[in-house]
Parts: structure tokens; sequence; C-alpha cells
């Protein structure tokens, strides 16, 4: 069975390149994420037929963010297909809404706490509080949990901080920020390598370029689950 830990972003332009990657990974991969960046180029459907016809797990990476009704309206749309994760950002009311939204489906709503290509340079230019971006992401994804949300998507580095609250016990961490060791970081500031993301509490990691842009796309996704299943992913505390 594959190992689900690992989850591709589909970052490419539309719904036929997204199924002749999936195509090329095979039965190597079977977790897709698909977000914003196709969602114009048929991601939707795309999504549903990946897991429709595919049996592949979905996780919409929307990352909504609204007023509370529009959230929930959304939410409940989006989730009536039954996809298996879906982003909100990570304030308190958001959470609340989405929640509501998704009531009575099989999807689970994540929290967005600080976007891994920020660091806190742009956080002062956009104004948000002072302080440093761990403590940040863990008081967002505290009071996140409160708010319903069933995982927190935080960087890999901030993984270990958010495992241990008290509010994160039987919730996911989602760690996109996670390059193999050795591949560019693109406009990612706030990685770590798979295998390290795990044994620091994250459930799932999410890789995309370094998988979709090699020439062999499923020898790359093939060495990352490799990695991943290695003493390294071990957590301390297991």
């Amino acid at each position: 069975m594959p190992d689900d830990r690992l989850i591709v972003a589909m970052d490419v332009p539309n719904a036929l390149a997204g199924l002749e990657l999936a195509r090329k990974l095979g039965d190597a991969v079977s977790f897709y994420k698909i977000g914003l960046g196709m969602l114009t180029g048929g991601g939707l459907a795309l999504a549903n037929e990946l897991k429709d016809e595919h049996g592949k797990h979905i996780f919409l990476d929307m990352k909504l963010f609204d007023i509370g009704a529009t959230v929930e309206a959304a939410v409940r749309g989006l989730a009536s297909f039954n996809h298996d994760f879906l982003t909100v950002h990570g304030d308190p009311y958001v959470v609340s809404a989405a929640r509501e939204g998704a009531e009575g489906s099989e999807t689970k709503i994540l929290a967005v706490s600080i976007l891994t290509s920020l660091d806190r340079a742009d956080l002062d230019r956009a104004l948000i509080k002072h302080g440093d971006i761990p403590d940040l992401v863990a008081e967002r994804a505290g009071r996140a949990f409160e708010a319903g949300a069933h995982g927190l998507i935080c960087s890999p580095q901030e993984a270990a901080l958010v495992r241990a609250l008290p509010e994160a016990e039987g919730r996911l961490i989602v760690t996109p920020g996670v390059r193999p060791a050795g591949a560019d970081l693109g406009d990612q500031k706030r990685v770590m390598t798979p295998a390290l993301a795990i044994a620091a509490g994250a459930d799932h990691v999410v890789v995309g370029r370094p998988v979709w842009k090699a020439s062999d796309p499923k020898a790359a996704a093939q060495a990352i689950l490799s990695e991943l299943a290695s003493p390294q992913a071990i957590s301390p505390n297991a």
C-alpha cells in the first residue's frame, strides 16, 4: 500500500498536465494537493477524477478567507465532494465557519498558520504583530484547534512546537516547505527535509517541484518515500 504521508503538490498548469503527472507517478503516490493555481485550469474536475476514477486521496488547498457566511457556504459546496483535506486561513472565526460548512462530510478542515514562504520581514510589512514566527505559529495553532480545526498547516520548522501543544492531541499536522537534501528551495524560506519533518511531528509532508520538475518524477517520489521509511523519520519521542 502506498505511503500516504507523502502528498505531491500538483502545481502544474492545468488538468491535462495533472493527469499526465499522475500517470507518470502511477501507484507510487496516493495523495495529491490541488491548489488555487490550477482552479481555472480544471483543478476541481481533476480532483474529482483522481478520487473517483483512480482512488487517490485529495487535498484541496484553497486557503479560504472571507466573512464567516461566505466561508461556510464555500466550504459546504466543496465538502460535498468529500475530498480528504481543505485549507482555510487560521483565524478562529474562519475555522469555525468552515467546520459548520463541512458538517456531515468526510472533509477535514486544515488551518493555515503562517505561510512557509514568509519570514519576519514579510510579517512586518503586513503589519502582523511582533514576535518570533515559531511563537506566532504556536499561538495561531492553539486558537485554530480551539475553533475546531482538524489539523494545521505549518512549516516543518514549527511542527515539533505545534505537536507539543495540549490542543494538538489527535489533530493533524501537514507541512509544506519540505525539500529533499540538495533541492532548490524556490520561494520557500522555512524548510526541512521530508524525514526530519516527519520526525518533528508532521503527519504528512507536501512536496511539489522536486517531484514534478524532476526528469523522472516517479523516481523522485520513490526517493522521498524511501527517506520517509528510514530511521531518520522516527520521532525521538515515539
